[in-house]
């Protein structure tokens, strides 16, 4: 990939912020590297937080705050696919 084209991505700056303890519960191994591959993009921001104090989601399904909105799915896999989705927008 050419310089010019990394510097004209369409894909802008995302903040994606998890519940460690939401992760541990919901991310499954088989999705790990998808997910390790995605935050590691330079336009992906993220941080893990110990507890979010959202309880009551976070023992239902998978979910994070992406550019300050909460954001919760049925499955990792469908997570995965609304952060890159953000990523694009």
């Amino acid at each position: 990939m050419s310089l010019l084209t990394k510097l004209l991505s369409k894909n802008k700056k995302i903040k994606v912020e998890f519940c460690e303890k939401n992760l541990d519960r919901f991310l499954t191994e088989e999705q790990s590297p998808a997910y390790e591959t995605f935050l590691n993009q330079r336009y992906v921001s993220y941080k893990e937080y110990q507890c979010q104090s959202r309880c009551e989601e976070c023992k239902k399904s998978p979910y994070a705050i992406v550019n300050g909105d909460f954001v919760q799915t049925e499955d990792d896999a469908e997570l995965l696919g609304i952060l890159k989705s953000a990523a694009k927008k």
